[in-house]
């Protein structure tokens, strides 16, 4: 297809792509309206090796992925949650914790999330205690040329909001009307195309009648073929 045709299908179905952008984000902004307030706090745990060895450093590195998998235990979600007088269940605390390790630069990140800023500060930083104190007497006990050092990075840490974000739902669904919005015109031109290819469908698409057509032309193979006498028997060569 031409520019001229492009523009010719916009201009006749160009306002199904505005109001498509116009639905979804006034649908998205409106159904921020809905969500409940949500809170994140992060906290960052420093587990880093006594010596400078690289072979520590291996060992560190593969602990990490252990560290992560005992702080979601719902036994430790229980400690924790007595440890801070929590409402919450251990499964539903879980639910509302992740933990992730970043062996880049051995840390350990303890993200919570709660309808209270100040709940999610209590949930993050209870468990970062937890860890630090589990790890921190489990070492004790060893070798100080074999322990890792486990300490939060920052006790000073606050919240943000991770919900409702009105302005960016209504970005989302704007970007996702337009592209519904295209996807209407494309199929409405291509159907408009697929129809045009009868004498009668561009007569009243064009408003003018058609004077003529151009036939279509038999394969060389088809007409070059002999044509078949009565009875099914080929006609004979002529020299």
């Amino acid at each position: 297809m031409t520019l001229q045709e492009y523009g010719r299908i916009l201009r006749r179905h160009g306002w199904i792509i505005v109001v498509a952008v116009l639905l979804a984000t006034a649908g998205a902004f409106g159904i921020s309206f809905f969500q409940k307030e949500m809170y994140r706090a992060t906290v960052f745990v420093s587990t880093v090796p006594a010596r400078p060895d690289w072979g520590l450093g291996n060992t560190a590195k593969d602990l990490m992925r252990n560290f992560v998998a005992n702080l979601k235990t719902p036994e430790i979600a229980q400690r924790v949650i007595d440890r801070a007088q929590l409402d919450q269940n251990p499964y539903d605390y879980l639910a509302h914790v992740n933990v992730v390790a970043d062996s880049s630069d051995f840390t350990v990140k303890i993200e919570a999330r709660a309808r209270d800023g100040e709940v999610a500060k209590l949930m993050a930083l209870t468990l970062a205690d937890e860890f630090v104190e589990e790890r921190t007497a489990y070492y004790a006990q060893q070798d100080k040329r074999d322990r890792i050092e486990v300490k939060i990075r920052s006790r000073a840490i606050g919240y943000d909001q991770i919900q409702p974000k009105p302005l960016i739902n209504a970005l989302v669904g704007g970007v996702l009307g337009l592209l519904l919005g295209v996807g209407i015109v494309l199929l409405l031109a291509w159907a408009e195309a697929d129809l045009l290819r009868t004498p009668a469908a561009l007569e009243r698409s064009l408003g003018i009648p058609v004077l003529g057509a151009i036939p279509q032309v038999e394969s060389r193979r088809e007409s070059a073929a002999p044509a078949a006498q009565p009875g099914g028997l080929p006609a004979p060569k002529t020299a």
